[in-house]
């Protein structure tokens, strides 16, 4: 029976980092149901029913760095991820969009105006529990997940065809947003930031880098520059602010991604995904056939027992459900604990992927070929990889994650840099 081999399902962390829990916190929040999480403290072997997907993703991953930075940079980085196996990627297809279509999500907008704009990407937090549910994620295009360090991961939802008048809670900015906010060429807002990381995101973005203690009330509003709960932005206002005061707002080209209605035939089953960053960190994605969507589920604390609940938009109370949800696996750099970047615009060749839509599993690829360009998804083979028309959840893995399939259709990845 073929085996793959994981690390401890506790806290997978590095030398660097420390394994904390954060106490005290209580997730008040209606949930349709509940179900217990069952992650054991320590799983040494589990068995893969499908192990291709498994062997996919280790054949196309590059090796880590050797070296760990010490010094965090002045700009982005220009350490690259060693090339993989796969050959020197040939040119990028953009396909054109009909007027109107928005090509974040190949869907049509009701007010095709709303497209002469930047889009606008705000930092949303997931840590601490209390600062659940969400608001403004269901009226999010796009949205990018990362690990921020402590078994923590952190939000960045980008807003074009549709705007949300509460986003949040909103955080802080971290290196990487440099570069996605670069790639999707968007106002980025944030709550803070450290000094050295705000220096790196106004050297990159210059005046697209909005800070919650430079702005007004509209368009972000909240208790303090360091609460982490309370301060909230309106993306609609962040857009109005740009006009107002002069800074670039003209669309940018966000060519890239490919849509399309029928489904490919798929390369397994995909019904649930399972992200563990540890076994008190968890964010799992269950296939709704009737709907056709990925609904999130996330851990919280019912009297010191944690369960998994259905998350909801504070904003309207829907389900929390994208069209399609994508891991990428991508190199981290590590200079502390809770400071981190991650290779994106220096990747080389094709790098290892997974597209999570209609209830199976595609294998697939990205890369960044422009820095000023969105990413791009392609299939192993180099042809556009068709995303179904909607919204995209985009998690971003390490290279040294581990990659499971316990059940049929189920799969579980236990994040590791």
């Amino acid at each position: 029976m073929d085996m793959i081999r994981l690390k401890s399902s506790g806290c997978y962390n590095t030398s660097m980092h420390k394994s904390i829990l954060v106490p005290g916190l209580l997730l008040v929040l209606s949930l349709a149901s509940c179900t217990t999480v069952g992650t054991p403290d320590s799983v040494a072997i589990l068995e893969s029913q499908e192990k291709e997907g498994a062997d996919f993703v280790e054949e196309l991953a590059s090796p880590t760095l050797n070296q760990t930075p010490t010094q965090i940079p002045t700009a982005v980085p220009t350490a690259t991820a060693t090339p993989g196996p796969s050959p020197t990627p040939a040119p990028a297809t953009y396909f054109y969009f009909e007027e109107g279509v928005n090509p974040l999500t190949g869907l049509s907008v009701s007010d095709p105006s709303v497209l002469n704009r930047r889009p606008v990407m705000i930092k949303v937090s997931n840590w601490p529990r209390e600062g659940r549910p969400h608001a403004g994620l269901t009226s999010a295009d796009l949205v990018f997940e990362y690990f921020i360090g402590y078994q923590m991961n952190r939000f960045l939802a980008v807003y074009y065809g549709e705007d949300a008048g509460v986003v949040g809670p909103v955080r802080s900015g971290r290196l990487v947003d440099a570069q996605l906010a670069q790639l999707y060429q968007g106002l980025l807002a944030y709550g803070n930031a450290d000094p050295q990381v705000d220096e790196v995101l106004f050297e990159v973005l210059g005046e697209r880098s909005l800070t919650f203690n430079a702005l007004p009330c509209p368009p972000m509003c909240g208790e303090s520059t360091h609460s982490a709960t309370g301060v909230f932005a309106d993306s609609g206002a962040l857009t109005a602010y740009a006009r107002e005061n002069g800074i670039d707002n003209s669309p940018p080209d966000l060519r890239g991604m490919y849509f399309q209605s029928e489904p490919p035939v798929g390369d397994a089953s995909g019904l649930k995904l399972r992200v563990e960053y540890a076994n008190f960190s968890i964010m799992e994605w269950r296939y709704d056939p009737e709907i056709g969507n990925y609904q999130l589920w996330e851990e919280f604390d019912r009297e010191g027992v944690l369960e998994m609940g259905l998350m909801t938009d504070r904003n309207n109370d829907k389900a929390v459900a994208f069209e399609n949800v994508i891991v990428m696996y991508a190199e981290y750099l590590e200079y502390a604990p809770s400071l981190h970047d991650i290779v994106l615009q220096g990747a080389q060749g094709y790098q290892p992927a997974l597209l999570f839509r209609d209830g199976r599993v595609n294998y697939a690829t990205w890369r960044a070929p422009e820095t000023e360009r969105p990413i791009v998804f392609e299939t192993p083979d180099g042809e556009p990889l068709p995303l179904k028309p909607g919204r995209t959840w985009v998690v971003i893995m390490g290279q040294s994650s581990s990659t499971t399939q316990p059940a049929g259709g189920e799969w579980t990845i236990y994040f590791d840099l």
